[in-house]
């Protein structure tokens, strides 16, 4: 039986003062976009996911 968290939103990445709030799921604060990117990336890699950026200051770690 193959047990896994699969289709979620794992972690957002947004920078300081970008609208975001958690409703499940970690909310991290990066600095400036270099912080954001670097975060995000090394985020996506530990959790297995997938980032996508929705342009509004804030990146989002997903599984599909």
């Amino acid at each position: 039986m193959d047990i896994a968290i699969k289709e979620c939103i794992l972690a957002i990445v947004a920078i300081e003062g970008a609208r975001a709030e958690g409703g499940g799921c970690p909310v991290f604060l990066a600095k400036n976009i270099q912080e954001q990117e670097k975060t995000s990336l090394y985020l996506a890699r530990i959790l297995g996911g997938v980032v996508h950026d929705l342009e509004n200051g804030i990146l989002i770690i997903c599984k599909h």
